[in-house]
C-alpha cells in the first residue's frame, strides 16, 4: 500500500525531473542560437546564367552551400545553367545556408525536315509538321527545278533548330527572261559540252584537270559559279575535270531504279547523288503510287545516292 508520504515524494521527484528537462531544452537552444547568431552574414550573390561549377566558385568562399531543386526547358538560359534561385540575389543570409537551384535544360530542339524540290505549299505543310515556322521567301531563276519548287533552305535538312524557328526558303521563278543567262548543271557532262555552251553565250572557259579522278577523261566534277547563278557578260567560268587517260574499267555508266510503294498519293521523288566532288542531283519530279524511276549515273570512285520522297529521306544506297 502507498503511503501519502509515498505519494508526495514521486510528485517531488516528476517536478524535479520536469524543471532539469526544461533547463535542459533551454540550454540547447541558448547554445544553438549562440551558435547560429554567432556566423558571419554574407549577401548572396546573383547566379542567373551562370554554370553549376560557376556558381559554387561565388558561393564557397561564402561558406554557403548549393542544391540543384529542379529543372526546366528554356531557350533564354544555356543548358546547364542556373534560371533561377532560391533565395534570391541581395538576400542577407548567415555562413551554412543552402541556397537552391533550379537548372536551364536549353530550349527544345526539332530537325530542320528537307523541303528542297517540294511546291512551297507542301514545305509549309512539312515545316508546320516539324514545329517550325516559314521564314522569309526569295524568288531565283532556274533552268533545273519547275516554277513554284523550293532550290534552297537555311537552315539545312538534319539541323537541329529551336521549337517555332523560322526556316527562311528560295523557290524556283521558272525559266530565266530574256537578257538572263543562267549557268547551267554541267556535272558529270563531257567538256566538249561545256566549251559548245560557252561559244553561245560569248564566255570564255578555265579548265583545270583532276589527274586522280576515277572518270573518264573530260568529265566535268565540279565548276564556278554553281548551277543556277546569274551570269554577267564577263563572268569567269572554270570547270574541274576529270584528267584520266584512257578509258576506266569502272567508270562506266550504271542504272540507278527505285520503284515507289503502292497505295496513297503521288509523291514528291528527289534522288540525290553524293560522292568526294559533293551533291548532285540525279532527279526531282512528281510520280504516282507505284512508278518506277530509272536515272544514268557514273559511279567511279564509289558514292552513295539518298532518296528522298516529299521531303523526308527514306533510304540510302552505297555505288
Amino acid at each position: 500500500m502507498t503511503t501519502r508520504n509515498d505519494q508526495t515524494t514521486l510528485w517531488e521527484m516528476a517536478a524535479a525531473a520536469a524543471v532539469v528537462g526544461a533547463f535542459g531544452w533551454w540550454a540547447l537552444n541558448w547554445g544553438m542560437d549562440g551558435a547560429v547568431h554567432n556566423r558571419r552574414t554574407q549577401t548572396l550573390p546573383d547566379l542567373k546564367g551562370r554554370s553549376l561549377s560557376a556558381a559554387l566558385d561565388l558561393l564557397a568562399p561564402l561558406n554557403i552551400g548549393l542544391r540543384k531543386a529542379g529543372v526546366e526547358f528554356n531557350a533564354a538560359v544555356p543548358i546547364a545553367s542556373v534560371l533561377r534561385q532560391d533565395p534570391g540575389a541581395g538576400t542577407v543570409v548567415r555562413e551554412g545556408k543552402i541556397v537552391r537551384v533550379v537548372v536551364s535544360e536549353g530550349g527544345r530542339t526539332v530537325l530542320a525536315p528537307a523541303v528542297v524540290g517540294l511546291p512551297l505549299r507542301n514545305a509549309e505543310m512539312m515545316l508546320r509538321q516539324a514545329q517550325l515556322l516559314l521564314g522569309e521567301v526569295g524568288t531565283q531563276y532556274s533552268l533545273k527545278a519547275e516554277k513554284g519548287l523550293v532550290l534552297a533552305q537555311d537552315p539545312k535538312s538534319e539541323t537541329s533548330v529551336e521549337k517555332n524557328a523560322t526556316v527562311n526558303l528560295v523557290v524556283s521563278g521558272g525559266a530565266p527572261p530574256a537578257g538572263v543567262t543562267l549557268m547551267p548543271d554541267f556535272s558529270r557532262k563531257t567538256l566538249s559540252s561545256v566549251h559548245a555552251w560557252a561559244a553561245g553565250a560569248g564566255l570564255q572557259v578555265a579548265v583545270q584537270t583532276d589527274e586522280s579522278s576515277p572518270f573518264p577523261g573530260g568529265t566535268v566534277l565540279t565548276q564556278t559559279p554553281a548551277p543556277d547563278s546569274a551570269l554577267a557578260s564577263d563572268a569567269k567560268v572554270t570547270v574541274l575535270v576529270s584528267g584520266r587517260r584512257g578509258a576506266a574499267p569502272d567508270a562506266g555508266e550504271k542504272i540507278f531504279h527505285y520503284e515507289l510503294s503502292q497505295g496513297g498519293s503521288d509523291s514528291q521523288v528527289r534522288i540525290v547523288m553524293v560522292d568526294k566532288y559533293g551533291e548532285r542531283e540525279l532527279f526531282n519530279g512528281l510520280r504516282k503510287p507505284g512508278a518506277k524511276i530509272d536515272v544514268p549515273v557514273q559511279a567511279a570512285g564509289g558514292g552513295h545516292v539518298k532518296i528522298y520522297v516529299n521531303g523526308v529521306l527514306v533510304e540510302e544506297r552505297e555505288l
